[in-house]
């Protein structure tokens, strides 16, 4: 079954959850690239394999486009780390003209499958194309940091900051802790000075909350910027 709210899909998430850790490189491969492509490799058709695939939009996006306007004609948003594409298909809704993107070719094509309104491309947040730099009126990250580990973490901050254009915003949603010590992962709940580092490149904080996800409860972030 592909209900992402039946048993069936929950017991096969979890035991995917349990085997996806067991093959996790941790140090060795910092950038988590081939633990990602495992994720993908193994899921087969399968989207209870894939542990971010909720088969919806993020409900913090979700309430958040529900609350903004409708941007000009030709608004263009970046979707960081599309996944199966819920999230930017949701952005295209509301009527942006949204490029999702991911590191791995095969879940842009499972994107592109489920949604032809956005469009979908293969990149690599820590070597994009060049044409991204400031080019996106709306840049949305959600979940990609907090699967990162600490020193890559940092440079994904610095360059999720560049695709922002000159007054356009950036929405960022992503697990909360409290404090700044260390923190067992992945994922790594992200403090709140990490998510205001944002603030040393460029971007200014527009407002931060920290809020309840609906779907388990565990406390979220969600900020958004502007350059």
């Amino acid at each position: 079954m592909t209900d992402p709210n039946s048993a069936e899909f929950a017991a096969r998430r979890l035991a995917a959850r349990a085997r996806l850790d067991a093959i996790d490189m941790g140090a060795s491969d910092p950038y988590r690239r081939a633990w990602f492509a495992a994720v993908y490799e193994t899921a087969g058709d399968d989207p209870a394999q894939i542990p971010w695939a909720d088969l919806a939009p993020h409900s913090l996006l979700a309430s958040w486009l529900a609350k903004v306007d409708a941007p000009e004609p030709g608004a263009r948003a970046l979707d960081i780390g599309c996944g199966l594409g819920d999230n930017a298909a949701a952005i295209a809704a509301k009527g942006w003209q949204v490029t999702g993107f991911d590191l791995l070719p095969r879940a842009i094509r499972w994107a592109a499958s489920r949604f032809p309104a956005p469009e979908f491309v293969a990149a690599d947040l820590f070597n994009p194309p060049g044409e991204w730099s400031a080019a996106f009126d709306l840049v949305h990250e959600c979940y990609t940091l907090q699967a990162l580990p600490d020193a890559p973490r940092a440079e994904a901050i610095r360059q999720i900051a560049r695709f922002v254009r000159p007054g356009g915003t950036l929405l960022v949603i992503a697990r909360a802790r409290d404090g700044a010590g260390p923190v067992a992962g992945p994922p790594w709940p992200l403090a709140r000075q990490e998510i205001m580092s944002f603030a040393a490149h460029g971007l200014r904080c527009g407002t931060i909350e920290q809020l309840p996800d609906p779907t388990d409860g565990k406390p979220h972030w969600r900020a958004a910027f502007r350059r």
